[in-house]
Parts: C-alpha cells; structure tokens; sequence
C-alpha cells in the first residue's frame, strides 16, 4: 500500500466523518461509494463490494463513538428512543452482516441502491413544525420505531452502514423527532447498530485491517469536529445537506447496476 493510496483514504475516511457528525449519520452513505471509485478513478487502488462494506462496518462504529461524546451534553440524547431502535437494530444489522458473505457483490450494491433510493423519498416529505416541539415533551410509538430499526438494521448489515441515513428521515418522518434530537441520538442508535454489523463482518472475514485502521483514525479525528459544527448550523440546512448527499449517492449506485 503506497502514500497516495493511505493519503485517499485518510480523506475519504476524514470528508464520510466530518459530514457523518454533522448530520447524524454512521457516514457509510458517503464512504460506500466513495471506497468503492475514488480510489480505481485514482488509479492508486480498489476494493471489491464486499470489502467496502467491511471497511465501512468498521468506520461508521468509531465514527459514530466521537459523534455521540460531542452531543453527551444538551439534552439531545433520548435514551428511551436509543433503546427501543438500537435494541432492535443491533439484531438486525448481526443478521444482514452475517448473511451478507452468502451475497454476490451486485446483491450488496442492489441492496445499497434500494436503501438509498428510500431514503431519497422520505427525505423529501415537508416535516412542519417538528423542531417546535419541546425536547423534554417528545413522543413517540416505541412498537414502530423498534420495527422499523429491525428491518433498517438487516439492510443496512449486508452494506456495512449504520443505517442512520435511512432512521434519520424515519424518525422525523414517521417518529416526528426534532432535527436536533433526531441527530443525536440517531449517532447512538447507529454505534449500537454497527456493533452487529462489525462483528458479522469480522467473523465472515470481509474485513480488511490496515484500510480499516486508516478510516478509524480520520473518523475519531473528524466525526466530532463534524458534530459541532452541526450544532450551529440551521436544522433546515442540515435536512437539505442530507436530501443532496443521499440523492447524489443513490443516482451514482443506480447508474451503476443499471
């Protein structure tokens, strides 16, 4: 592995997390493809799907531990909601990690473009008056969000995300969570997620140490700086950065199997 090659993925590791912490995601909707062209577009190296998806397993799980200690403070974190989704995630995200070595790689790429392509339409329904709601007056159906983090997690096993790029617009969609809390605690859910994803990965051996290694050191470097950021800017804002980012992500992943 020669320095451009590191140098790559320093900085692919370091872009996935700063945005991952700003927005609240694991950063496996930005790293995936990223990993998966930049660097054969470079001519400095390649990696097959199934070893992006255990680089990014391995990513998104230290990327989401410096988001979270960034937004510890504030009141952003609702522990019953992280409970109820990161319970149902974890087994989730074990099982498609685990079964994911039986899939060819136009199988995970499918799976990533479909996951993707949900998350495009639910970003885009309005989502009035959901960051007029007091943090400490939230509710939410805790049955429905624990369903559906069971089947997010599952999809999101078999790419190696966190699959905070599909809870997020759920939960201000369908949980109707504030943007801020939303962030947070999505972070949370998404580091218990990936826990089973990771560890599906590693005992299936898709898992490729040194690039690994790269990732984590620009995602403990980078994710927290994201995570401040974020705090700052508009929740507006941030709900237009993601619909962007996902829709870049899912065009590129479509092109591709199409």
């Amino acid at each position: 592995m020669d320095i451009s090659f590191i140098i790559t993925l320093f900085l692919i590791g370091f872009i996935g997390s700063f945005i991952s912490g700003m927005l609240g995601i694991g950063g496996a909707i930005i790293n995936f493809p990223m990993l998966l062209y930049i660097p054969a577009m470079l001519g400095v190296g390649h990696f097959t799907a199934h070893e992006v998806s255990g680089i990014t397993a391995i990513q998104v799980f230290f990327a989401t531990i410096g988001g979270v200690l960034a937004y510890r403070k504030g009141g952003f974190l609702n522990k019953k909601l992280i409970a109820y989704m990161g319970i149902s995630i974890l087994l989730g995200s074990f099982i498609g990690g685990f079964g994911s070595t039986h899939m060819p790689e136009s199988g995970i790429n499918l799976v990533y473009g479909i996951l993707a392509l949900i998350a495009v339409v639910m970003i885009v329904v309005p989502k009035k008056g959901i960051d007029d709601i007091p943090l400490e007056h939230v509710i939410f159906n805790k049955w429905l969000a624990a369903l559906f983090a069971f089947f997010v997690g599952i999809g999101a096993g078999i790419v190696g995300a966190g699959g905070a790029f599909l809870l997020v617009p759920i939960m201000l969609v369908v949980l109707k969570i504030p943007t801020r809390m939303t962030i947070a605690s999505s972070l949370a859910i998404t580091f218990i997620s990936s826990i089973g994803a990771v560890s599906g990965k590693i005992m299936t051996g898709q898992v490729a140490i040194l690039p690994s290694l790269i990732m984590v050191v620009a995602s403990l470097i980078a994710s927290p700086l994201g995570a401040n950021a974020g705090k700052k800017v508009n929740t507006k804002v941030l709900q237009i950065i993601m619909g962007i980012l996902i829709l870049a992500t899912a065009v590129k992943t479509w092109m591709t199997i199409l």
